[in-house]
């Protein structure tokens, strides 16, 4: 397999976590869908296994929602659940009553609360709470995000297709999975082009 055709077929994560187990990539079960994606761009472009990210975010034997969440705890056994994200909602709306949820803003608290303890800072529940409250209230554009296939597709859909709908941009996006070229906005709207 080329680059370029890793890159025109869409893969869920478990095919990518297979697929890299596959190839000899160290701890492939415990990446991400864009760490496992750079990995295997590398190996297919250069033959070389690179060392993948090490970190032992979920070391902790009890999770923290089971201790119970406040403000003071230290982040050990942090759970991506819906108990975990209503606490973030309650609290960030007690600092900043009205808050709207702003699209993007879990992703990127996530990859900061991961930062903040891969750099050995001491973070708590109430740091992260503030800190998706700056991230909600932000109103500058976030980063797009490099792996983010789905939500950039999306986002440049809906930003480009006046007054579509959601469902319109799924339908189109279920499509262009299956097409094969890079998956995104420009390379759907070029293909659609050709076929006229």
């Amino acid at each position: 397999m080329t680059v370029t055709q890793f890159d025109h077929g869409y893969w869920y994560a478990t095919e990518l976590k297979d697929f890299a187990k596959k190839l000899g990539i160290p701890s492939s079960s415990k990446l991400r869908k864009d760490e496992l994606e750079r990995a295997i761009r590398i190996f297919l472009r250069t033959g070389a296994i690179v060392k993948t990210p090490t970190r032992n975010l979920s070391a902790a034997t009890k999770r923290d929602v089971d201790l119970g969440l406040h403000l003071d705890l230290p982040v050990v056994g942090y759970i991506n659940n819906a108990e975990t994200k209503h606490f973030l909602d309650l609290e960030a709306q007690k600092l900043a009553p009205g808050l709207k949820r702003r699209s993007g803003a879990r992703y990127r608290l996530n990859r900061w609360r991961e930062a903040q303890i891969l750099k050995g800072v001491h973070v708590t529940y109430g740091d992260l709470v503030k800190e998706y409250v700056r991230l909600n209230q932000s109103t500058e554009p976030f980063a797009r995000v490099p792996h983010g296939r789905y939500i950039n597709f999306m986002s440049d859909f809906l930003g480009a297709q006046t007054g579509a709908a959601k469902e319109q941009a799924i339908k189109a996006w279920s499509k262009l999975k299956s097409m094969d070229v890079p998956k995104t906005y420009a390379a759907w709207v070029k293909a659609r082009s050709r076929k006229r």
